[in-house]
């Protein structure tokens, strides 16, 4: 293999000769392919890693990410590169930030979404600062991002690999992050890097991808409220938009803003969605799809980094959906057409083009047929 397929631009200059990167190694291939084109580099380069729960529960959690396997596939790549790595502990700071978060947002009725808090916090946050106490002249991650400079500085852009691009999950960067981080694989697609990592001959080469959420094994959201928050599973009724009571279910936290399976109210002439979830009353609201349709989306604690007045959009509302063209207005982001399955507790991305304006958290959604009686 030629060298070419080490390429990978720290951005620090030509000569990274007396330069320090710190990476955040979680074990994978992703960080560990960062770590070696670090190394590689001519860079002063020392892995980190996150001990976010606890090792002995954690290990035997087969695709779940910072668990205890993780943690010394990490030192084994660290070892095999001639690295420093050190490994911090910071359970209580996950706990507080994310997982108790997600369980309350799930009692709140809203569909949280961990990864981007904890990007927020114990990731970019505490990684920040302890890259910048270790003397690093920046942190590099193994995020499917690019951050491209532009005409006013750093930009962040969706990854080269669409089905690869994780650009959702990080508009909360700040510029100020921004400018001190570094995505090396942001450019390329994942066979690309496996083949780094094996011509490397790192252990982790063919190791599968995380698949869950690392705190939710098998993808059991309500078993983990359950166990944080015991009272979770208050039932109630399970009603319809006209009124009627079609049966009870077992608690909000099996339901979200668009879930059409799991209902268990058969027997009606349509297809019935959840529209709504009210914690007050502990009832779930459903209806036929075409009441899912959303007008606009009021969004707070934004975080943009660019100016989004007053321009058309591109604005992603789920991990998994198409971005749709829209606009801000004020708090509200308002869809050219009827959007579908729009959830408070979600983000709302907006982009032009592959660049990443930055975004919020959806607070509450307006109904088309609100906004035309407006």
């Amino acid at each position: 293999m030629t060298d070419d397929i080490y390429h990978s631009d720290f951005q620090l200059g030509p000569d990274l000769a007396g330069k320090r990167i710190v990476v955040a190694m979680s074990g994978g291939v992703d960080s560990s392919v960062v770590a070696a084109l670090a190394a590689r580099s001519g860079a002063e380069t020392i892995g980190v890693t996150l001990q976010l729960y606890d090792h002995g529960s954690a290990v035997k959690r087969a695709g779940a990410c910072c668990a205890g396997q993780d943690i010394r596939d990490a030192r084994a790549v660290a070892d095999k590169l001639g690295i420093a790595h050190y490994v911090f502990d910071h359970e209580s700071q996950f706990r507080e930030s994310v997982i108790d978060h997600f369980a309350d947002e799930y009692m709140a009725g809203r569909t949280p979404i961990p990864c981007v808090r904890c990007n927020m916090g114990v990731k970019f946050t505490d990684l920040f600062r302890l890259a910048r106490e270790l003397g690093a002249d920046c942190l590099a991650t193994g995020h499917y991002v690019r951050r491209v400079e532009g005409p006013a500085g750093a930009e962040l852009h969706r990854a080269a690999d669409p089905a690869r691009d994780q650009s959702y999950f990080l508009f909360a960067t700040t510029q100020h992050q921004l400018d001190y981080l570094r995505f090396p694989l942001g450019g390329m697609p994942k066979p690309h890097v496996r083949a780094i990592a094996q011509e490397m001959g790192l252990v982790v080469a063919m190791k599968p991808d995380s698949q869950d959420i690392c705190f939710v094994p098998d993808g059991d959201y309500a078993s983990v409220v359950r166990k944080i928050r015991p009272d979770a599973e208050v039932g109630g009724d399970i009603v319809h938009l006209d009124g009627r009571t079609l049966g009870q279910h077992k608690g909000l936290i099996h339901y979200t803003v668009g879930q059409r399976k799991g209902l268990e109210v058969g027997g009606q002439p349509v297809p019935l969605y959840v529209i709504r979830l009210d914690p007050a009353t502990q009832r779930v609201i459903v209806g036929p799809r075409e009441a899912l349709a959303v007008a606009a989306a009021r969004v707070i604690d934004a975080n943009w980094l660019a100016d989004i007045a007053d321009r058309p959009v591109m604005a992603k509302v789920r991990s998994m959906s198409r971005p749709v063209p829209a606009r801000m207005d004020g708090e509200w982001l308002r869809f050219d057409a009827p959007e579908y399955g729009v959830a408070p507790g979600q983000a709302a991305v907006l982009y032009d083009g592959d660049r990443v304006l930055g975004g919020g958290w959806i607070e509450e959604t307006m109904a088309v047929e609100m906004a035309t009686a407006a």
